[in-house]
């Protein structure tokens, strides 16, 4: 079971054999659901994930209560990363925004292999630019751009790594996605959906238009994407 697990994982893809066999060991496939939390800021960092299915968030929260998401991880990547900078302990909340599997693996696993200076390490490191890329970028989106523009940002994100044009996803979490009160979201998805691009009922939401959809984000969704495809 983990082994087919690895091949749903662009990271744990591209390993050769004897780098992925050295992970395995500790690892458990975990089948998980919106809203879910695998860690809250300042938890000791025991383990990484691998989505292998599911799409996970980072966000950061503030001390009166309000939360914004700083990246968003599907199959490309992985939750946890800090652990090969040196860190014992989680800065963000881990949060599940579609439904799906991760592999969880030992974050001491994880590091040891990292610093055997393989496949693994060119891997991450490839995905940690790509990472930054896309924090810094979330960050200047979330202080320039218009709401309705930064919504059509994120699920088309959300999409790209479900690849599926209908996934559950509630007012509730995109609310905490791109950091505004849920009743401006629930505004802000009628203008999309009054425009034909998307179709929202009952916690789920389906792209209609994503060539439209691409044309109401903003220029964030193309940098960031462009980004990550040149991450080989």
């Amino acid at each position: 079971m983990l082994e087919a697990e690895l091949s749903k994982n662009r990271i744990l893809a591209s390993l050769p054999q004897r780098e992925s066999s050295r992970l395995l060991p500790g690892s458990k496939v975990l089948q998980i659901r919106p809203n879910d939390v695998l860690f809250h800021p300042g938890e000791r960092l025991r383990y990484v994930y691998f989505p292998v299915g599911a799409v996970i968030s980072l966000v950061a929260s503030t001390r009166d209560g309000r939360d914004v998401a700083v990246s968003v991880t599907g199959s490309e990547g992985l939750i946890g990363i800090r652990t090969i900078l040196g860190s014992n302990t989680h800065w963000h909340m881990a949060v599940v925004l579609t439904p799906g599997e991760c592999l969880r693996a030992r974050a001491d696993v994880l590091r040891a292999e990292f610093k055997r200076g393989g496949v693994l390490q060119d891997r991450v490191l490839a995905y940690l630019r790509y990472l930054l890329v896309q924090i810094s970028q979330t960050a200047a989106c979330n202080r320039v751009h218009a709401l309705d523009k930064r919504l059509a940002r994120w699920l088309l994100m959300i999409q790209s790594r479900v690849q599926t044009r209908e996934f559950q996803m509630t007012h509730e979490v995109l609310s905490s996605t791109v950091g505004a009160p849920r009743s401006e979201v629930t505004i802000t998805a009628g203008m999309l959906r009054k425009a034909g691009l998307i179709r929202y009922t009952r916690g789920r939401i389906t792209l209609l238009d994503r060539k439209g959809l691409e044309s109401a984000a903003c220029e964030c969704y193309r940098i960031v994407a462009e980004e990550l495809r040149s991450v080989k």
